[in-house]
């Protein structure tokens, strides 16, 4: 599939979005007192309720943006100077702020708290670009660190994004403003996704992050032994026997890692890991869960620049980092599990 064409986006699914807006506003008491009579028959904590008053603070933000957005357009001379540092600089604050709103309502709505486990603070890299390499999995652990590099470290995020997520108005709009490269959601795109990243890397600043998930997607048990298979069938036993060993991740697709480090050779990597969101993959899991009353644990390990490996030895390296997560989430687990059967 693929997004609609540009004017369509603009000219008709971001004023339909406006008047959803409108009409929820109106509609308030009446689909309030709805949801909350069907969360009496839907098992869970107010389940019904989380989700559509969510859903409703999320179209106010959206709603609310968009005109903020076609006001910075008019004030930069329609779009003349969109793409100036100061520009960008004003939408970065902008995604900022809107982050702040999504995340913090999510967090108070679905009742998970975030907690760093120690590790190395993304600020020992000031000065420096840097490339974050995070593990993927469960729900809105995207926006979860892109609001943390965002907002917490004070870095301007780069990412590589599928282009059906122009479909959200504000994402669309706001991201296109920034460095940011939409790739193409079906078919064979992996050479587009490659140069995308190595463009993005080779642009970054001192205060610049590129955000990728050398996964490809979300972790499923399935997955994992696809990818291992496809690694046996590509004649790569030996990462074929790595990857099998690491129970709790995919095993990470390197050339795009490799694209950012050979085009950013003086940024340190970052690698993310989390634990708390990946029993909520699927929609059905994510409902089921709601309210969440969950703890997000995160952990960061910096590599500085200089420590990172030559040519030829970065795919083991990159392998070598990945089972060093994958260790920590099976710490996380065994601590986490019960000491008596249930």
């Amino acid at each position: 599939m693929k997004p609609p064409p540009y004017l369509v986006r603009r000219l008709v699914v971001a004023p339909a979005l406006i008047g959803l807006a409108i009409l929820a506003v109106i509609a308030l008491p009446v689909w309030l007192i709805g949801l909350a009579f069907a969360s009496r028959f839907v098992p869970g904590r107010w389940r019904a309720l989380r989700v559509g008053w969510f859903a409703f603070v999320y179209l106010m933000l959206e709603a609310l943006m968009l005109p903020i957005l076609l006001f910075t357009w008019i004030i930069s001379g329609f779009g003349w100077k969109l793409r100036s540092p100061e520009f960008v600089a004003l939408h970065y604050r902008l995604a900022g702020w809107w982050l702040r709103r999504v995340m913090g309502s999510g967090r108070r709505t679905f009742h998970v708290r975030m907690e760093r486990d120690g590790g190395d603070d993304l600020r020992v890299s000031d000065g420096r670009p840097l490339l974050v390499f995070s593990r993927h999995a469960g729900p809105g652990d995207s926006f979860l660190l892109v609001d943390a590099v965002l907002n917490m470290f004070g870095r301007a995020p780069r990412i590589v994004l599928k282009d059906m997520l122009q479909i959200d108005p504000c994402v669309d709009v706001l991201l296109g403003r920034v460095p940011t490269r939409f790739v193409p959601s079906s078919g064979r795109a992996g050479d587009v996704v490659v140069d995308a990243i190595g463009e993005l890397a080779a642009g970054m600043g001192a205060h610049d992050a590129l955000v990728l998930f050398p996964e490809g997607g979300n972790f499923t048990e399935r997955r994992r032994v696809r990818a291992i298979e496809h690694l046996d069938e590509i004649g790569r036993p030996e990462l074929a026997d790595r990857a099998r060993t690491m129970r709790n991740l995919l095993p990470p697709k390197p050339t795009g890692a490799l694209a950012a480090i050979e085009s950013a050779p003086i940024a340190d990597v970052a690698f993310v890991g989390h634990v708390g969101l990946d029993r909520l993959v699927t929609l059905r899991d994510l409902w089921r869960g709601i309210p969440m009353d969950s703890e997000v644990r995160t952990r960061v390990w910096i590599v500085r620049a200089e420590d990172v490996p030559t040519d030829s030895e970065r795919e083991t390296w990159l392998y070598d980092r990945w089972s060093v997560i994958d260790s920590w989430i099976d710490s996380h687990r065994d601590a986490e599990a019960p000491t008596e059967p249930s």
